[in-house]
């Protein structure tokens, strides 16, 4: 299994990379969120990878974390969810952003990503439940009761606020905090930004 590669970045083209490692060049997909962080062609760049071996093909996907590649690992796992589906879950949101809305069982913000419908999103977090690395989880709502946070967050998307914008706000309220006050502090936070 090729687990990570380094090399020199010799194309970019969306979805897919070629690095070439020692002479070799390795055509590797990537999700959107991965390839906007990438260097300038000719530079160095280390990617994690997971190698898909099909019948008809063997495709290198990479990524820039190691918590991408877990949460696309986790994603193929569950029946009818291939790579194209993972790869366009992770350029659509973050893994942070995955991880909320398996928590807040959120199917609205999954349904926005082009391929996932309505029973797709539902399938996935029922499937993801309980089964993201507990780190990536207490990053999202280690700090405010998950009720409090889909309450306030619900309240900024009704005020016209994006989905982007109520994350970053949420991150700042802090964990003894009720509705109201999480509402006030969102809002002071937004009109800083």
């Amino acid at each position: 299994m090729i687990g990570r590669i380094h090399g020199t970045l010799l194309q970019k083209n969306p979805p897919q990379l070629l690095v070439d490692c020692q002479g070799v060049g390795y055509e590797i997909d990537v999700p959107m969120s991965t390839f906007y962080n990438l260097p300038s062609v000719g530079e160095k760049v280390t990617l994690f990878t997971h190698l898909a071996i099909r019948e008809d093909a063997h495709i290198l996907y990479g990524f820039g974390s190691l918590d991408e590649r877990a949460l696309f690992r986790q994603l193929i796992r569950i029946t009818g969810i291939g790579a194209r589906i993972a790869l366009a879950l992770l350029s659509g949101l973050s893994v942070t952003e995955i991880a909320q809305a398996v928590t807040l069982q959120e199917t609205v913000r999954l349904t926005k990503i082009p391929g996932i419908g309505k029973k797709t999103a539902e399938r996935l977090l029922l499937e993801l439940k309980g089964k993201l690395d507990s780190g990536t989880l207490s990053a999202v709502s280690a700090t405010v009761p998950n009720d409090t946070l889909s309450d306030i967050q619900n309240a900024l998307l009704a005020l016209g606020y994006s989905e982007k914008e109520t994350l970053v706000a949420l991150k700042q309220i802090p964990g003894d905090c009720n509705v109201s006050d999480g509402i006030k502090m969102a809002l002071k936070a937004l009109s800083k930004g």
